[in-house]
């Protein structure tokens, strides 16, 4: 038959069917034509082990004890809306045949059937596929191009500066540590960084290292044998193997537990790794990057983060300076999101008022990129611009008024220096109070003003905190 169409990889198929001789008969037939085959007897335990089979083509009989096929691939689009099904039956009745396409099947065959005739279904599902991903890549290219312009669009030599690099070691397998504030889109350069690289049609993998404690973190990035602890009722394959041949992007990299530390040095160094109740290897070939919004050479320091993995990890470095020090992006960066947003809510902005851009540059960002993001969205949204203007000025003041706070201990100590006569606790008192509002309004900036954060943060009550806020002056510019 020889349908396959030439992979570097051989394609996975799913064989569903209750009939022990049909399920015998495809497995050899597809296995001599280079397929990789799983089989299932009913729609119940396709579905259980559908990431472990990750199929690229299922072939599903109409007819099964327990759930019936139709329900079988409706739950099976559900999943993986994009994978092609072949339906199998001995009953073609035109209801069927008419739903079965209706709920995505790529093709529909009777039994008995030729060789020939399943190959050629095959053959035509796979090719209907791989055009769907190529316009799906050739999208997905135009989108990152754009965000990489945006991310990069301007004169700013700190931005020139890392677009060279990451421009330089794209097409590389090299190991590339992004640094930077959050929101300032180091995600944006990891995905660049695949789209430019030879594995640019493999998987791009992002997993959040602080999302999840540090047991579940293990099992989502090298997965699990069955029965390795309670409740792993079956094989769950980890991140890393889906990331083979791809790309792998561990982002907050500096919050992973030191346990862990130690099996992504092996991976690193050795390109392997074991699942979670393991016995055996498993080898794959996937490019890390990694990103962290921290200090790493003072978490080195402080025994938090491993040295070797440092160094192993710190090969290349992308700085991402943050929006405060690259006003220039500034504008870039606005008429990129109003045409993103106007385009998505259908309500077109063509600029922003002058008094309204005047305000951002003057505003410092802390949450950098996806701060600006968030607000352009929600001034589109809301469609109220001068709503946003004052919460952006509101934000200013509080700035300028601890920037005052600044001066007025400055003054103190102009006075001490010039023979003044000044209480002590007068002195103590100002200046713990300035303090203790800078630290606050600090706090409250880089939380985007989450009450609840801050004061976990500052380790007071919330209802202190709204104390402290009051009493100091501090309001968000509602």
């Amino acid at each position: 038959m020889n349908s396959q169409p030439v992979s570097p990889q051989p394609f996975r198929l799913l064989v569903i069917d209750d009939d022990a001789g049909a399920r015998e008969y495809l497995d050899a037939l597809m296995t001599r034509d280079g397929y990789q085959v799983f089989l299932a007897a009913s729609g119940e335990e396709a579905l259980g082990g559908l990431s472990e089979s990750r199929p690229d083509l299922v072939t599903l009989d109409v007819v099964l004890d327990g759930m019936d096929g139709l329900e079988t691939m409706r739950r099976i689009k559900k999943r993986l809306p994009d994978v092609p099904v072949v339906m199998l039956s001995g009953h073609g009745h035109a209801s069927t045949i008419v739903e079965a396409m209706r709920l995505g099947a790529a093709d529909f065959l009777r039994k008995p059937f030729e060789a020939e005739e399943l190959g050629l279904a095959f053959e035509r599902a796979l090719e209907t596929r791989a055009l769907r991903e190529e316009v799906e890549q050739l999208r997905g290219q135009a989108g990152h191009s754009a965000a990489t312009e945006m991310i990069f669009g301007s004169d700013d030599g700190k931005m020139l500066e890392a677009r060279e690099v990451a421009e330089q070691v794209a097409d590389t397998d090299i190991t590339v540590l992004i640094r930077g504030e959050s929101g300032t889109g180091k995600e944006v350069i990891a995905r660049t960084l695949h789209r430019l690289s030879g594995r640019r049609t493999k998987p791009f993998v992002k997993v959040n290292c602080a999302a999840l404690p540090s047991e579940l973190l293990e099992s989502e990035l090298f997965g699990f044998e069955k029965g390795a602890f309670t409740g792993a009722q079956k094989r769950k394959l980890g991140k890393f193997e889906f990331a083979n041949h791809g790309t792998i992007f561990l982002d907050e990299i500096a919050e992973m537990s030191p346990g862990l530390q130690a099996k992504l040095l092996q991976v690193l160094q050795d390109g392997e790794f074991s699942r979670l109740g393991g016995e055996s290897d498993i080898q794959v070939d996937t490019r890390i990057l990694a990103a962290t919004n921290r200090n790493l050479e003072e978490a080195v320091a402080s025994n938090e983060f491993r040295e070797d993995l440092y160094y192993r990890l710190n090969v290349v470095t992308i700085h991402m300076p943050p929006l405060r020090d690259r006003a220039g992006s500034i504008p870039i960066l606005v008429d990129h999101f109003l045409r993103k947003f106007g385009e998505e809510y259908k309500r077109p902005i063509e600029s922003l008022e002058p008094s309204t851009m005047r305000s951002f540059l003057e505003y410092h960002w802390p949450g950098n990129v996806r701060e600006l993001e968030n607000m352009i969205r929600r001034m589109i949204v809301l469609g109220n611009e001068e709503a946003v203007l004052d919460e952006i000025n509101g934000r200013v003041k509080t700035t300028t008024a601890t920037e005052s706070d600044t001066i007025g201990l400055d003054q103190i100590g102009i006075e001490l220096a010039n023979g003044g006569s000044i209480d002590l606790k007068t002195i103590a008192k100002t200046a713990a109070r300035a303090a203790e509002k800078r630290v606050i309004a600090k706090v409250l900036e880089q939380t985007r003003w989450n009450r609840k954060e801050a004061a976990e943060l500052l380790q007071i009550s919330y209802k202190a905190l709204l104390y402290k806020m009051k009493d100091n002056g501090l309001s968000h510019g509602r």
